[in-house]
């Protein structure tokens, strides 16, 4: 299915998306959440590699001219699963598969980073800058990266799943309460519970 909206043919779905928090912090969680379902069906937001392309230049993972072939893309869609694998056994506090964790190690080990010392007006600080040589690889390997440090760090104990049915993205809680990833979920499951409620009288 192409990544657009009834109404507008020519607007990525994703412009119609309310955003989810987190996102704006951590690419991986941002695409876990490229995948999901809408009222008209589910939408693949990385359904081909122009698609896909697309996804990581806006998201300033890949350079615009670089282009993407199909093995690529394909490496791109198994981190997708495997880090929605590795944040469902999180999120049940168990252990992931070992498929999972080898495909997310492998992709920090496509390009691997080098050290380097920056200096900027707040003084110098330690800088990893990934190997370049083969910027699709690169891409991958900032994006396992960026879930290594979501899932290490203090933010871990806030990833959580919509609890809407049938949303299935991933979000940071802002607080302990929160079970839904947008208020648009919310107000979806309140509606149903409030038609369920009517039938039953």
């Amino acid at each position: 299915m192409r990544a657009v909206v009834q109404e507008d043919q020519e607007t990525p779905v994703y412009l119609h998306q309310l955003p989810v928090p987190g996102e704006e912090r951590y690419a991986s969680l941002a695409l876990v959440n490229t995948r999901f379902t809408l009222s008209h069906g589910q939408v693949d937001l990385l359904d081909d590699t122009e698609a896909a392309h697309l996804w990581l230049v806006r998201h300033e993972l890949l350079p615009d001219p670089v282009a993407l072939n199909g093995r690529q893309l394909g490496r791109l869609l198994g981190l997708r699963e495997a880090l929605r694998g590795l944040f469902a056994a999180y999120g049940a506090q168990g252990r992931p598969t070992a498929d999972d964790l080898a495909t997310l190690n492998s992709a920090l080990a496509a390009a691997p980073s080098t050290p380097r010392l920056d200096w900027t007006a707040d003084g110098p600080h330690r800088a990893d800058e990934p190997d370049t040589g083969n910027p699709a690889a690169a891409a991958l390997s900032l994006l396992a990266e960026d879930a290594a440090d979501l899932l290490t760090g203090a933010d871990a104990d806030q990833l959580t799943e919509c609890a809407a049915q049938g949303c299935a993205r991933w979000f940071l809680r802002s607080h302990g309460a929160r079970r839904w990833c947008t208020t648009k979920c919310g107000n979806r499951v309140r509606a149903a519970r409030a038609y369920a409620a009517r039938k039953a009288r």
